[in-house]
């Protein structure tokens, strides 16, 4: 599904990523783990093409994503969800309209918005907070809310960027449970993280990064 062929990002003063090569299939929960730092932002940015590499070449399938043109990276993009580890939510917006909004943007109906948006709530567990704003949210809440908002095109790619950085261990366990649910439908994982009990806990495949390189690729997560 994504291949990585000698890719490196490098900056004025520092390294992000050095020659990195490897490939996810479609359907693989990845867990990408390292310090702050080691690439792990940067390599999910090369796949958004919110990055360009200095060298190397990123594939979604056989297409170049840094040789797109404005609408068709936006095409791409709509195959991908997003979660980020401080929600990014519309704090105007209820967690209905929240929802709702990310439907609009891609051009969906009325009617498919008023069916789709309290099954994917249910799915998360959120159907009791529909009416709710994210600040009247825990934020464990919040998160699984943004999880449901990057769910709700049916994406074939949910890249989680250290979606648990900011919760308790309770959350954390609620909200991988929901990823793996995610994974086990058929859609591919990508998560950063830096939490070794979170990889213990999913059981899959683990990315080591260090300084911009991959250290370490391993199938069974320890």
């Amino acid at each position: 599904m994504i291949y990585f062929n000698n890719v490196s990002k490098i900056y004025k003063d520092a390294a992000a990523l050095l020659d990195i090569t490897f490939t996810i299939e479609a359907g693989e929960f990845i867990s990408i783990v390292g310090h702050s730092g080691a690439g792990k932002t940067t390599l999910t940015k090369m796949i958004l093409a919110e990055e360009n590499p200095t060298d190397g070449t990123v594939f979604f399938e056989s297409i170049n994503i840094h040789k797109l043109k404005s609408k068709e990276l936006t095409k791409l993009r709509r195959r991908i969800g997003v979660v980020f580890q401080d929600y990014k939510l519309l704090s105007n917006k209820t967690a209905y309209e929240n929802i709702a909004f990310a439907m609009e943007a891609v051009g969906k109906t009325e009617e498919e918005i008023k069916s789709d948006v309290p099954h994917v709530l249910e799915l998360v567990d959120l159907n009791h907070r529909m009416s709710h704003f994210p600040s009247q949210m825990s934020g464990g809440e919040q998160q699984r809310l943004a999880i449901a908002r990057a769910i709700i095109n049916q994406p074939e790619l949910i890249i989680a960027d250290e979606p648990t950085g900011n919760l308790d261990s309770v959350n954390t366990y609620e909200i991988v449970q929901i990823l793996k649910k995610i994974n086990d439908l058929g859609t591919t994982v990508i998560l950063t993280t830096h939490n070794h009990g979170v990889i213990e806990s999913i059981g899959k495949r683990v990315i080591t990064m260090e300084n911009g390189k991959i250290i370490r690729d391993t199938k069974n997560g320890k």
